[in-house]
């Protein structure tokens, strides 16, 4: 089955909205400090799974996973789903994307 997956150009359309959903930088602090999207969540991959159910107790609440390129998040986001939370999508191209996209 394919991930849910939204587009840069569609997050940012969202920031706006009260439909604006919980983004989650799964990036190492390194990158994070590098560079992120100012009103993300940083959780790093290797924690997610733990820390998850303390960001985001309901699992219906819109989730945005992202990474640098889109591949980490992917596997994160197959792991929430996985998990039971039931509105997560994984930002297309990573941030990479969503710099190229809000320029």
């Amino acid at each position: 089955m394919p991930l849910p997956s939204i587009a840069a150009s569609e997050l940012i359309k969202l920031k706006e909205t009260e439909n604006q959903p919980l983004l989650i930088d799964v990036r190492e602090q390194d990158e994070w400090d590098e560079g992120h999207i100012d009103w993300a969540t940083h959780i790093p991959m290797g924690v997610l799974e733990a820390k998850i159910g303390e960001i985001a107790p309901d699992t219906s609440v819109p989730i945005v996973m992202q990474c640098r390129s889109g591949g980490r998040s992917g596997i994160c986001t197959r792991m929430l789903i996985d998990n039971g939370y039931t509105n997560v999508k994984n930002l297309e191209g990573g941030y990479l994307a969503y710099l190229e996209a809000n320029n």
